[in-house]
């Protein structure tokens, strides 16, 4: 286990960046709150990271309390990695600094990596900005499904792949709307007005969308 390095500054921020301030740490948090994820899941979605640096920084983040491992029961039999409270306690970190990036984001490069999932956090955050309520919300991205807890305080924030259930509301994006979204450059409200995100389902949080 690498030895813990500090700034020695007697700063609040400057602690929070004695844990959280290396490369890939905060995009491991990104990834584990979807939920317990097995090592290969977390390496495949963390493109360009090294199989040393990311077991380096996973036993980092047990020691400093912000993940736990362990053991599923037969017959996955597999190890899993996944947040305690204290690392939960990340998700609005994460959400202010993807919204501090939005307009970092620019048109997508050819050599950008992209999971849909990544669209998750960012869209928590527009959903809560345009004041919906409570619920689960499946997406549907040209680059795969995700789903979210919109307003969950507790457990996993998303998840690959359709909704575990019925959903309270289902959301359908092209490309363009997607980016414009995530860069900040159009807000959901005006992309469900203009055509260009398709809200499905009766839920009370679908309704809100297409009345926003």
């Amino acid at each position: 286990m690498s030895p813990r390095r500090s700034y020695d500054q007697y700063c609040s921020a400057a602690r929070a960046l004695d844990v959280v301030g290396d490369r890939w740490t905060l995009l491991i948090v990104r990834e584990l709150l979807a939920g317990p994820r097995r090592y290969t899941d977390l390496h495949a979605d963390l493109p360009g990271v090294s199989t040393d640096v990311l077991a380096s920084r996973l036993k980092d983040m047990e020691r400093d309390g912000l993940t736990t491992r362990r053991r599923l029961p037969p017959p996955a039999a597999a190890y899993v990695y996944e947040l305690t409270g204290h690392g939960r306690e990340l998700l609005p970190v994460l959400q202010a600094l993807g919204e501090w990036g939005a307009p970092l984001l620019g048109e997508r490069r050819a050599t950008d990596a992209v999971r849909a999932h990544w669209f998750a956090l960012p869209l928590s955050r527009v959903l809560r900005d345009a004041g919906a309520g409570t619920g689960l919300v499946e997406v549907r991205l040209e680059e795969g499904e995700f789903h979210l807890w919109a307003g969950a305080e507790e457990g996993p924030v998303y998840g690959d792949g359709p909704a575990p259930k019925e959903p309270d509301a289902r959301l359908s994006f092209d490309a363009a709307a997607c980016e414009a979204v995530a860069r900040g450059e159009l807000s959901l409200p005006e992309a469900v007005r203009e055509g260009r995100v398709e809200v499905l389902g009766e839920g009370a949080l679908a309704k809100e969308l297409r009345e926003a």
